[in-house]
């Protein structure tokens, strides 16, 4: 696991690479790779690296050059097949210098071009500067697992791990996007290809771009098909699923440092950890994040799957005088980043890389066999939209004077939110379960002036677009698959990048192979969710006597934390000093009267709003760490 930038200029610019800026741009990113730094400079391409030696602790440095010195590679993942393509290299005659994976796609990049990604297995985000055609080739991996931002320069382009090591080139503005910022307090994350600045994007998952002469293209190279179904007997399906599995574990578990697990006590890192314990002789150490809130804590979880698997356990807890860390996580993240789970991401991550550098956990678990709530909701209203459209808009009608109950785990707001959203097109009703503001919330919210920059329905059709172009049939899995479109890679993934790979760690995730993805996907619908919100009904069917009944019973917990308490009380004056600040509100986006309501709606139990707030505060620590550059790190 690494870091990467580089700057390019055309042959015609006058400019030419500074490695001192080069530097520069390397040092912003160097808690991705704290092991080694180096750099290959010419006059119009510089490349920069900082590693995190993984695998071949002795080789494997980047930049790496080709034996010509014509092709470089500068790289950040792992190829968990490289040994195998390695073999089918030497078969016709390629010759090794180390035993590294960055030599191996290097070589193979040599022999196959721009194709060469399509036979990688694993997660990665690579740059490689071709001097025979004069190009660069950029790619990443096809769940989005490893980021790569780049930027267009009036003669170059400038590229790299991290926003912020772009941010470095003099020629890169810090101008907001607010279109972005629109998306953003939407769906609580940017989706690819925008960022929150302008001129710097996101290269999407999945996908590879080539820049030559000042001209970028950008391709897709695959995409999940939920559409092409198995015709394998449950019991043959339950077989093969858990013996890809395991394969995607046991591939992740090669390593030359020491390993461990994130264990939550759900059901996905359970299985994980418990096929890590089959396949070692010694035993896994994992580790757990909780709360001193029972209500949100899963430690009690962790601790009786650590205990069924003989594993080496450590907990931590997180408590909310945590705040000091709120300005730092904004640092590292670039851009607003609303996920509540950050935080306790970010601490689990940091007590996890005190024992060891690699840890696998148990993301996409969700995605693969519908374990969010909102799959088993989709599942009801695809139903329930085929009533007359009056009976749904009297049920609409009467959730507006149900009883206020602000337990968002407790049916009766379950059902008054399945009422409230049940009027509305599926594309509405599925934009209502996943966002953080409505429409309606938003307009109430902007000041008059941020209502006439921005373009109020393109938040909206951004779902309803990735909602069209997805490879599923019609119900459940048409919104996982959107979910692996975006939600999956830039807000999960985005996540546990950033969370690891601020302490240095490399984070792997069996669910996420992308074999198993596409077996997952050719599985039956009626295998991952059934109704009466059973959810992933084969890992429940397949595990039932390996893993204890305490968590195979458990419904859908999520690595929350206890965001209403925690602004109601312990955060509550440091969240008014910052929102209500002359200087937020100055900033001129939102209305003064409009932020007091939501406060004083959550501090008096009328609504939850401990989510939407998160999302503001989020926002305005960005914005003093980025825009007024308040705080200075690393």
């Amino acid at each position: 696991m690494c870091g990467f930038c580089g700057i390019l200029y055309t042959s015609h610019s006058p400019q030419t690479v500074d490695k001192a800026l080069l530097s520069r741009m390397t040092a912003t990113i160097i808690h991705r790779g704290p092991d080694a730094q180096a750099y290959h400079v010419q006059p119009k391409i510089g490349l920069g690296h900082c590693r995190l030696s993984i695998i071949d602790l002795s080789g494997g440095a980047q930049p790496m050059s080709s034996d010509d010195g014509k092709i470089v590679l500068a790289y950040n993942g792992e190829i968990y097949n490289f040994q195998e393509l390695r073999k089918e290299l030497e078969k016709t005659g390629c010759r090794f210098k180390t035993h590294s994976d960055t030599e191996v796609l290097l070589r193979l990049y040599e022999a196959e071009g721009v194709d060469c990604f399509r036979k990688l297995r694993g997660m990665f985000a690579f740059a490689i500067w071709d001097g025979h055609r004069n190009q660069l080739v950029m790619a990443r991996d096809r769940l989005g697992k490893k980021p790569l931002f780049y930027a267009p320069l009036p003669q170059g382009f400038v590229f790299g791990s991290e926003m912020k090591a772009i941010l470095e080139h003099p020629d890169i503005g810090r101008e907001m996007d607010l279109q972005a910022l629109d998306l953003y307090l939407t769906y609580m994350y940017i989706p690819s290809p925008r960022t929150i600045f302008k001129g710097i994007f996101k290269l999407p998952p999945a996908h590879y771009a080539i820049w030559k002469e000042g001209e970028l293209s950008v391709h897709s190279y695959w995409q999940v098909s939920f559409n092409e179904k198995t015709s394998l007997s449950v019991p043959e399906a339950t077989q093969e699923l858990f013996d890809k599995l395991r394969e995607s574990v046991r591939l992740r578990m090669i390593a030359d440092v020491p390993l461990g697990a994130f264990l939550s006590g759900g059901i996905d890192s359970s299985i994980v950890v418990g096929m890590m314990s089959e396949a070692s002789s010694k035993p896994i150490k994992t580790y757990c994040i909780g709360f001193e809130d029972e209500d949100h804590s899963e430690t009690k979880y962790a601790a009786i799957v650590a205990k069924r698997f003989g594993c080496d356990h450590h907990e931590f807890i997180v408590r909310p005088d945590t705040i000091d860390v709120l300005p730092r996580l904004a640092w590292h993240y670039d851009e607003p980043f609303a996920d509540p789970s950050a935080l306790p991401s970010y601490f689990v991550a940091r007590e996890t890389r005190k024992h060891v550098t690699v840890a696998l956990n148990g993301d996409g678990g969700d995605e693969n066999f519908a374990g969010y709530y909102r799959y088993a909701a989709m599942g009801c209203l695809t139903a329930w939209n085929k009533l007359p459209t009056a009976v749904r808009e009297t049920a609409s009608h009467l959730a507006g004077v149900m009883p206020l109950n602000n337990d968002t785990t407790s049916f009766l707001w379950r059902l008054k939110r399945f009422f409230d959203i049940g009027a509305g097109s599926p594309e509405d009703q599925y934009l209502g379960l996943v966002n953080v503001f409505s429409e309606e919330q938003k307009q109430t919210l902007y000041t008059p002036q941020m209502k006439q920059k921005i373009n109020s329905s393109a938040s909206p059709h951004f779902l309803a677009q990735i909602l069209k172009a997805v490879r599923a049939p019609e119900g459940v899995e048409r919104y996982m698959a959107a979910d692996f479109a975006s939600y999956l890679p830039d807000c999960l993934m985005r996540k546990i990048d950033v969370a690891s790979m601020a302490h240095s760690l490399e984070a792997r995730s069996p669910f996420l192979d992308h074999e198993l993805v596409e077996m997952a996907a050719r599985l039956p619908a009626d295998l991952k969710w059934r109704p009466l919100l059973r959810t992933k009904w084969i890992l429940r069917h397949g595990l039932k006597g390996w893993l204890p009944k305490d968590i195979l019973s458990r419904g859908k917990k999520g690595f929350v934390i206890p965001l209403n308490r925690w602004l109601k009380r312990d955060l509550n004056a440091y969240l008014k000093e910052m929102l209500l600040s002359d200087r937020a509100i100055s900033r001129g986006y939102f209305q003064a009267d409009a932020l007091r309501s939501l406060l004083r709606e959550h501090e008096e139990g009328k609504a939850d709003h401990g989510h939407p707030l998160w999302a503001l505060l989020m926002l305005e620590l960005w914005h003093r760490v980025y825009i007024d550059r308040e705080y200075k790190f690393p």
